[in-house]
């Protein structure tokens, strides 16, 4: 009786126990890096080389570090087809130089690790979606930034995964690349960003790529609104 009475009482503690506290950040944010297929291996190390320049650039430190918490959590996933996504650097605080040039370096080794598949946006933010609930970190605005040089093509309509993101209380930003489809900067306006504050930086092509994305997390990690 007396055993059954404190595998009753232990039970109920670890029950009772507070799950483990996430660590606070400003924002947490998701990196979606297009690789379909009319991203070739150039295109895609312009886009990759972009991301590990902007994180050891001191204006993206300075904005890291402008918010109460000082940090930010992000992560980066890689997209194609409606069903191709992958998680290639894992969440990650980045607060100060140490932990950016850290994740800068991780972008830099993760591989390519999907080839075509279509364009699908939507597919993109449905999983984006799906990987805040699993960080360890809390944030009061959560963001998904999209990159990539085509509409969507494949999967749901775009505007749908868009409106459930929003719906979930989950920003979403735009970098469409110019280089195929000149109005891109248009389509991403009507179709894919949405929340407050949201916005679209376009770069003009795979080369201007990096002064892009330079501007648009700088943008992005300080809530300036567009």
């Amino acid at each position: 009786m007396r055993r059954t009475i404190a595998l009753a009482l232990l039970a109920l503690l670890v029950c009772a126990s507070p799950a483990p506290a996430q660590t606070a950040a400003d924002l947490q944010l998701v990196l979606a890096v297009d690789a379909s297929g009319s991203v070739d291996r150039v295109r895609f190390d312009l886009q990759k080389s972009g991301y590990v320049a902007a994180f050891r650039h001191a204006r993206v430190l300075q904005a890291i570090r402008s918010g109460p918490n000082r940090a930010i959590a992000v992560t980066m996933l890689q997209w194609t087809g409606p069903a191709q996504q992958v998680q290639t650097v894992g969440w990650s605080l980045v607060g100060e130089e140490e932990t950016a040039s850290a994740f800068a370096a991780a972008i830099e080794r993760a591989p390519r690790q999907l080839f075509g598949g279509g364009t699908s946006i939507s597919g993109a933010i449905d999983y984006a979606a799906t990987l805040f609930p699993i960080s360890p970190f809390a944030a009061p605005r959560r963001v998904i930034d999209v990159s990539g040089d085509g509409s969507n093509n494949r999967g749901r309509p775009v505007a749908l995964a868009r409106d459930a993101a929003v719906a979930a209380g989950i920003g979403i930003n735009g970098l469409p690349i110019l280089a195929l489809e000149p109005d891109l900067d248009r389509y991403y306006y009507d179709n894919v960003i949405g929340g407050a504050g949201a916005f679209v930086v376009p770069a003009q092509n795979y080369e201007t790529f990096a002064d892009a994305i330079l501007k648009k997390l700088i943008a992005e990690i300080a809530a300036n609104d567009r």
